[in-house]
């Protein structure tokens, strides 16, 4: 557990800040941070079947149907669709693993040495892990970019 203030970097309060856990979803801030980076929010994504197959939570796509990153961001993010991350991950990296890669090595650009991403939506893998030290300075970036705020301040569906 870790809380900190964002602008500052001040720890405000902390226990075992630096043990490594699962991270499920909190996944998705990071996806969400270098599918901005790397995509047009107005960039059309057409949903291939498989990304609508993943396990776990869903923002309900559609194969065959198309959807701006923007509509995807805002989907990984309220609704922590898998399937978001998924088109999401594919898209920006020309691969799931292309783009695992990235997430990775921003990790590294970041001074995170305590986490390592196995896949883009955060379901179980064998070194898929983070700490709260390392979750906060995530989070810290994505509010940095604006990008987290931006996509989960709405009051209406995009379904």
């Amino acid at each position: 557990m870790l809380l900190f203030h964002p602008a500052s970097g001040a720890v405000l309060a902390s226990k075992d800040p630096g043990e490594r856990m699962r991270i499920a979803s909190t996944t998705k801030l990071m996806t969400a941070i270098i599918a901005a980076e790397l995509l047009a929010l107005d960039q059309a994504v057409e949903i291939k079947p498989e990304w609508t197959a993943v396990e776990g939570s869903s923002m309900y796509l559609r194969a065959g149907e198309s959807y701006t990153v923007r509509e995807l961001l805002t989907g990984l993010l309220l609704a922590s669709g898998n399937d978001a991350a998924l088109a999401l991950a594919e898209t920006a990296g020309g691969s799931v693993a292309g783009f695992v890669e990235r997430m990775n090595d921003k990790c590294l650009e970041l001074g995170l040495r305590d986490t390592h991403f196995d896949n883009p939506h955060g379901l179980d893998g064998e070194t898929h892990y983070s700490t709260a030290a390392d979750l906060a300075r995530i989070m810290a970036e994505a509010l940095l970019i604006g990008l987290f705020l931006k996509y989960t301040r709405t009051g209406r569906s995009i379904y």
